[in-house]
């Protein structure tokens, strides 16, 4: 027994020991808020989210970074984009308005991962609850199809409505449930349209102008349908990102795996 108890001993230090060894990416010189380690995006998709990020970031103060990683090096996915945020010091330090997305992918058998972290001053914006949802009905359905541009897009978009209050949580939660009527109800205007525009072959109507308009309000109505992104951020070429303001992280956030 006395011999053994200096091995376990021996062995729990040396796990504290790699645990603490176990490194997150390094904050980057210069400072980026969108770091593709994974490299999961085009060089066109990076730049295109880095001057959206950017230009929310000069207009609002809230600081959002995307990260990729190949591997998590054997951290748990909320522990460690949480210590990137603190260890970045992603959002101001006097509203820690800071929200970093990380994600790794799928590889092998590996399961995907990705986790959307929240400063102290974005978790009422974005409960953890609304966090989960985020990520399993923003994000993993493009990330099943190797599609992350447009999963880290779409999450960006409602973060940016959450965050500058165009919409909120309790609102999202409701329009991001998937609803019988809201699947029935753009299967009928098609119906609809196919039928009225076999009535009219039938009659032999061909003034496009006028037979044809409640066929444009109709598909007006299934355009108009979903619910619209936020836009108005990403167009212009603005200028580069400044850096870090020191924002703090106690934990909010969520994730979910593919």
């Amino acid at each position: 027994m006395k011999k053994s108890f200096p091995v376990f001993i021996i062995l729990i230090l040396s796990f504290l020991w790699l645990t603490g060894t176990a490194q997150i990416p390094a904050k980057p010189v210069p400072p980026r808020l969108v770091n593709d380690f994974a490299s999961l995006l085009s060089a066109d998709h990076v730049n295109q989210l880095e001057r959206k990020l950017v230009e929310y970031n000069d207009t609002t103060s809230t600081q959002i970074v995307v990260i990729t990683v190949a591997s998590l090096d054997g951290y748990d996915i909320d522990d460690m984009a949480q210590r990137i945020g603190k260890a970045w010091g992603v959002g101001q330090s006097a509203t820690d308005n800071g929200i970093v997305i990380l994600i790794k992918p799928r590889i092998g058998n590996e399961r995907g991962q990705a986790a959307i972290s929240t400063g102290y001053g974005m978790e009422e914006l974005i409960p953890d609850a609304i966090a989960r949802r985020i990520v399993a009905n923003e994000m993993i359905p493009y990330f099943k199809e190797n599609n992350y541009y447009g999963g880290i897009n779409a999450a960006v978009d409602i973060i940016f409505d959450l965050a500058s209050g165009r919409f909120k949580a309790a609102e999202y939660a409701d329009t991001s449930k998937e609803s019988p009527l809201g699947i029935l109800i753009p299967i009928i205007i098609i119906i609809l349209v196919v039928v009225f525009m076999g009535k009219n072959k039938g009659k032999g109507q061909h003034n496009i102008g006028s037979s044809n308009l409640p066929l444009w309000i109709l598909l007006s109505m299934l355009g108009s349908g979903g619910r619209g992104s936020s836009g108005g951020f990403g167009g212009g070429g603005g200028g580069g990102f400044g850096g870090f303001g020191g924002g703090g992280f106690g934990g909010g956030g969520a994730s979910g795996s593919w």
